[in-house]
């Protein structure tokens, strides 16, 4: 199968980025069922990039119901190291207005229904988590952004939720509260299982409205999350095609070994089918 050093996941409308070449899909089956849709794989100056639309090609699948785990694994399988997610989020913050970008360092999560793992059944592992975003990325990511032209915060938590309805007025004051910097729906479990399978991943966050605290704006609608959305495809495009040329060759961060000290089931109690399943992932610690 072709493969890709970087990954993209986002809205369906990325991968149609003038200069692309090579382009082809292709339709990964994994242990954990089929992506959200086709992988889009291409050459953007040099570069390898899968581009996987997270909702499926018209937005057909809520944040709850996305295979996350199937998309992650899929593009583990292509040979990703790096995934850029393009996210959409509403603001807490009056200076992080509708149109600007952030590029988030923490996250709360909210989410109740997901699966956020790719282990259990038998083989107990815990992943550190202190930073979920790479640091290293997300020091391209903002560069990138900055080189693009955007308005961008560097920093911040993002609150994720389960949704698919918005906060309440009082969930938006109590997140506003902890000192969050904006809330959406889909950088969890992404974050978690990019970690668990040793990738590099962070965001571009997308700010859309104020959420529902600011009582002098209207309360946050799909409607207006979606204009915003379109307005953002072409500085998404600018900034992945930048980013593409400044992400190195080999990784320095520890997303790359996040699994060598987690594993904690002795090698011998681990069922032989979860080893045969999750060999993408553990081959090279677990015999």
């Amino acid at each position: 199968m072709a493969q890709a050093r970087i990954g993209i996941i986002g809205g369906t409308g990325l991968y149609d980025m003038e200069g692309m070449t090579g382009i082809e899909e292709v339709h990964p089956d994994t242990p954990f069922g089929k992506p959200s849709d086709s992988i889009v794989l291409g050459s953007l100056d040099g570069v390898r990039l899968a581009f996987l639309p997270r909702h499926g090609r018209g937005h057909r699948l809520n944040p709850g119901e996305v295979p996350y785990r199937a998309n992650i694994f899929a593009l583990k399988a292509l040979g990703v190291e790096w995934v850029i997610a393009i996210n959409s989020a509403g603001s807490f913050r009056e200076e992080i207005c509708p149109g600007s970008l952030v590029i988030p360092d923490q996250i709360i999560d909210r989410t109740t229904r997901r699966t956020g793992t790719f282990f259990g059944e038998g083989m107990v592992v815990h992943v550190s988590f202190a930073d979920p975003f790479c640091p290293d990325l997300s020091d391209i990511l903002y560069r990138a952004a900055v080189e693009a032209g955007a308005s961008v915060t560097k920093g911040g938590t993002f609150i994720c939720m389960e949704g698919p309805l918005f906060s309440t007025r009082a969930e938006s004051r109590l997140y506003q509260s902890w000192g969050a910097s904006i809330v959406g729906m889909t950088v969890l479990p992404e974050a978690k299982l990019a970690r668990e399978a040793e990738l590099c991943y962070a965001s571009v966050v997308c700010v859309s409205d104020y959420d529902c605290w600011l009582e002098r704006r209207e309360p946050v609608t799909a409607e207006m999350i979606i204009g915003v959305i379109r307005q953002n495809v072409s500085t998404s495009k600018k900034i992945i095609k930048v980013a593409s040329q400044l992400i190195p060759s080999r990784r320095s961060c520890e997303c790359k070994e996040a699994l060598k000290t987690a594993i904690v089931t002795a090698p011998e109690y681990i069922p032989a089918e979860k080893k045969k399943e999750l060999k993408l992932l553990i081959g090279k610690y677990v015999k």
